[in-house]
């Protein structure tokens, strides 16, 4: 049986919510032009330092905390969430989705509800060296796969700074109050390149409106908000609302077609969750400013990061901001419910 969570305290999920506001790490980003300061001139200007996840001006580059937030709709709305990095869709079991979200740049005070990890986030946080991760819990067979993988372990069970809310039934009410997560992260990586470019947007694409993705029971739309230059989110029909800054919607989504294969080795419920294969290459779409960027992605190493191209081999670039990836089912998935 996984470990039962242990509760760190119970706290009401108002004063969670009420608690769920952003705040960014300050720092001062070194002057590294190697030239020495003229006392009789103005001070030369550090040089300007940019997030590798987001590509927007950071005071420092910091450390890398991930939790696994469940998607299910009583997990909903969830809290934090507008604040992260990333944010990667898994496919998992029963055709539904679960969120893996990635800090960084921003840490909001509280993030939930926090679940239980899969098999497939080992192999997507390979790439940020030894991120901390936050969890709840696993299947049996995949508990120790979780210990002794190159992470910093925030296992609920283990970790401080978790707590249940009280208007949500267990298990859908762990939240994680992040101050205390980064304290027990000190040996947590920092913030590296995993392949993201960011810049003014490329030549062609295709205008779009929106853009749908199906799980088997589960489904995203992203719709383009020209006011607000960001793709607003609706899961299931319905818009992905956040307790603590509304709807989500981030600049760039990225669908990143992989083969989602049956994960024999751990059983759920006496059948194969599904596995989704981000290493490899594949095709993906990108989206970004109102249009659609068909091309390509390819991932050859675990530890390495992934690279999105167009058809004629050009670096796809990002829009600075938040960026969704969603593993979506590619050609020859052999997963089905």
């Amino acid at each position: 049986m996984p470990r039962p969570a242990v509760i760190a305290g119970a706290v009401s999920a108002a004063v969670a919510i009420a608690a769920a506001s952003g705040g960014a790490f300050a720092g001062c980003a070194g002057n590294s032009s190697g030239h020495q300061h003229d006392p009789g001139s103005a001070p030369r200007p550090a040089s300007p330092l940019y997030s590798p996840f987001t590509g927007e001006r950071v005071a420092r580059l910091d450390r890398v905390l991930a939790l696994k937030i469940d998607n299910i709709v009583y997990a909903r709305p969830q809290t934090g969430l507008t604040h992260a990095d990333i944010i990667y869709v898994e496919p998992v079991e029963g055709g539904l989705s679960r969120f893996l979200a990635v800090f960084s740049s921003h840490f909001p005070r509280v993030i939930g509800p926090v679940r239980s990890a899969r098999a497939e986030d080992m192999q997507i946080l390979s790439q940020f060296g030894r991120p901390a991760f936050a969890w709840s819990g696993a299947q049996p067979h995949l508990v120790p796969v979780v210990e002794h993988a190159h992470v910093v372990d925030l296992y609920a069970g283990l970790a401080g700074g978790y707590f249940r809310g009280t208007n949500r039934i267990a298990p859908y009410n762990l939240y994680a109050q992040t101050s205390k997560l980064l304290a027990e992260s000190r040996r947590a990586s920092i913030a590296h390149d995993i392949g993201f470019r960011f810049g003014a947007a490329p030549a062609g694409g295709k205008p779009t409106r929106s853009f749908s993705i199906r799980y088997p029971s589960a489904s995203f739309s992203f719709r383009w908000t020209p006011a607000q230059q960001r793709w607003r989110v609706w899961m299931d029909g319905a818009p992905a609302r956040t307790t603590d800054a509304g709807q989500m919607g981030p600049p760039t989504v990225v669908i990143q077609y992989v083969h989602v294969a049956k994960s024999e080795r751990f059983l759920e419920h006496g059948s194969p969750p599904p596995y989704a294969e981000s290493v490899g290459h594949g095709t993906a779409v990108v989206l970004r400013d109102g249009r659609a960027y068909r091309g390509h992605w390819s991932r050859p190493t675990a530890h390495g990061g992934t690279i999105y191209t167009l058809p004629n081999g050009q670096r796809m670039t990002f829009t600075r901001g938040q960026v969704w990836v969603v593993l979506a089912f590619g050609p020859g998935s052999t997963w089905h419910l």
